[in-house]
């Protein structure tokens, strides 16, 4: 008999992840930013290769692009961002419409431009924005979907440079990045126009950070306004006081501008980009603000289309407080009360006696809430359907509008920018017409006596014309996002949202659950259950049998904070992403949807 203590049972080693290689870099539309040069993986060869998937509708999309220039800052001796634009609307799959988004935004980076998605499905993307790092030798090493993720990539970078350097795998030296030859022009890619009592404009000339005064002939200039002190700025609103409030949109704030004086002042927003947890009203200039697209003064207050976090705010120059007034930041379009409807960048405020009108522009629609704050949809059905047709409301399309203005009459214009049009909608007979077409992505309008003048902001300038008494009616056109769908088992469907902490860091327990994650569907019949609120990351969805088809909406947030016991105070860092997954019910699909918020999955 041996009285000797069993050897302990060995911990499992941990599992091996495969190392997986890089698919090349494909796109019809070919390489913007390189000098004409096409590029393959093999030329990133020593290098950490950043890829960001992105198209240049998307909101969240142009915040990251913002998160990662300092790292390239940083590393631009060993590590490259290249951007794979994968469009959502067919407008961003025109070429020219890439190339212009590129300039308006300030990508100083490659770009492949890849209009039938074939990296996109190469990279098994499945949301706009997501970033693959890919290390010196060409594998895999994260993925990470949504925004907020800069911190973790920089530590990443730094880790893959030491190691690579230490093998003799890095190289270091300029990057591809070849910039485009400056263009000459009064205004460059402006964003609205404010007609002044003056009869002069202004105007938001957004890629140059500037407001731009102009003659009532809306051409020749009379002055230029806030040189280095706006980024990006969009929206204008006269206020009662004479002064104009302008969306800072980069900048994360409010500022208001005397006409007479030119003084700008900060009135709302920290300059910080607001995040889930943060305060949703107070004190104008101590809450955080989240890109701001356009304002107007209803209800002696200004609204604010708050696209970066789909939401409605106002802020109110008497107290100089700011609230949320509407949406739950979920993404989709849902009515009702303000506070249980959902929006999708709203980009576009027309003030119209009791209604304020709202161009919905990632659900193609036309919206308006009322003074009892009830919020409701003239025309639109969701984020995936979109086009050009006229008629009856409720068939009616259109292709992402940024601009609404309220008409003489009660009805209103609706600057229809992925169509290049301008199109009416009447609330009396509940008719969609075409105004006016080959406009250049028209991003907002303002009447002028018995005409309107339209921002179009791909040509640079300002376009008069006439108000029509009858509308032309255009051929129809429909359209569904070419995204393609994922085949699903029919019955239980495991949903496994995918985060691992980065390196330094832990998930946040101090005050409860540290995740979320919010299911629902599109048409709302396609879930028989697991839909709703909850705090694990992974759900058991049961499909109805009798729907064959929809969109999956799922929302997830996870906290991490760094872990170093020593400090007392750690930095804390919030991951949240949003998808909408078309969903098809065939006997062979898969039963289980893997959606990578940070990490790789390695069952994906």
């Amino acid at each position: 008999m041996n009285d000797a203590a069993p050897a302990p049972t060995p911990a499992p080693a941990p599992r091996k992840r495969a190392r997986v290689r890089a698919p090349e870099l494909i796109g019809k539309g070919g390489w913007i930013n390189t000098g004409g040069k096409d590029l393959k993986l093999a030329d990133f060869r020593g290098r950490t290769l950043i890829l960001d998937f992105w198209t240049f509708c998307c909101v969240n999309c142009l915040h990251v692009l913002d998160e990662l220039r300092e790292l390239e800052e940083k590393h631009r001796d060993t590590t490259v961002v290249v951007g794979v634009h994968s469009p959502k609307f067919v407008h961003e799959a025109e070429h020219q419409a890439v190339v212009d988004a590129v300039e308006r935004y300030g990508v100083h980076h490659p770009v492949l431009d890849d209009p039938e998605l074939a990296t996109w499905k190469q990279y098994a993307v499945r949301a706009w924005p997501t970033l693959v790092v890919i290390d010196p030798e060409g594998y895999i090493v994260a993925q990470h979907a949504g925004e907020g993720h800069a911190h973790a990539i920089e530590r990443l970078v730094a880790q893959l440079e030491a190691e690579h350097a230490a093998k003799g795998t890095l190289r270091r030296g300029d990057g591809p990045y070849v910039p485009p030859e400056p263009v000459a022009t009064d205004l460059r890619f402006p964003g609205k126009a404010l007609r002044l009592p003056s009869g002069r404009f202004l105007v938001s000339d957004t890629t140059r950070h500037r407001l731009v005064e102009l003659a009532a002939d809306g051409e020749s200039v009379v002055r230029r306004i806030g040189d280095g002190a706006f980024r990006e700025p969009q929206g204008l609103a006269l206020l009662p006081s004479g002064k104009v409030v302008v969306a800072d949109t980069v900048n994360h704030a409010l500022c208001t501008v005397d006409p007479v004086t030119g003084a700008v002042e900060r009135v709302a927003g920290t300059g910080r980009q607001w995040w889930q947890g943060a305060p949703t009203s107070g004190p104008a200039l101590e809450v955080d603000l989240s890109s701001p697209w356009d304002v107007a003064w209803w209800q002696d207050r200004v609204w604010i289309a708050m696209a970066g976090v789909h939401q409605l705010w106002t802020y109110d120059p008497d107290t100089g407080t700011v609230e949320a007034a509407a949406g739950t930041t979920n993404e989709g379009l849902v009515d009702g009360p303000a506070a249980e409807a959902w929006f999708a960048q709203p980009s576009g405020l027309a003030a119209a006696g009791d209604r304020l009108w709202i161009a919905d522009s990632e659900t193609s629609a036309l919206r308006w809430i009322d003074t009892g704050k009830i919020v409701h949809t003239a025309v639109g059905t969701g984020l995936f359907d979109f086009g050009h047709r006229d008629g009856n409301a409720g068939q009616a399309l259109l292709q992402h509008p940024l601009g609404v203005t309220a008409l003489p009459d009660g009805s209103v214009a609706v600057s229809d920018t992925y169509n290049h049009a301008l199109r009416r909608y009447d609330p009396a007979t509940g008719e969609v017409t075409t105004l006016a077409t080959d406009l250049r992505e028209p991003s907002g309008a303002v009447l002028d006596g018995e005409e309107i003048v339209v921002v179009e902001s791909a040509r640079h300038r300002l376009t008069r014309l006439r108000l029509p008494e009858e509308a032309a009616r255009v051929e129809g056109v429909a359209h569904r996002t070419q995204r393609a769908a994922t085949e699903v088992a029919p019955g239980t469907l495991r949903l496994d949202v995918v985060f691992r902490a980065p390196e330094g860091q832990k998930l946040d327990t101090r005050h409860g659950p540290s995740t979320r994650l919010l299911v629902s569907s599109t048409p709302p019949e396609l879930l028989a259950g697991g839909g709703g609120a909850g705090a694990g990351l992974s759900r058991e969805l049961e499909l109805d049998p009798a729907v064959t088809e929809g969109v999956l909406h799922v929302s997830a947030m996870a906290a991490s904070c760094d872990d170093d016991p020593a400090n007392p105070y750690p930095a804390c860092h919030v991951h949240q992403q949003d998808w909408g997954v078309p969903l098809r019910v065939t006997g062979d699909g898969v039963a289980r949807l893997p959606l990578v918020l940070a990490g790789m999955d390695d069952d994906a």
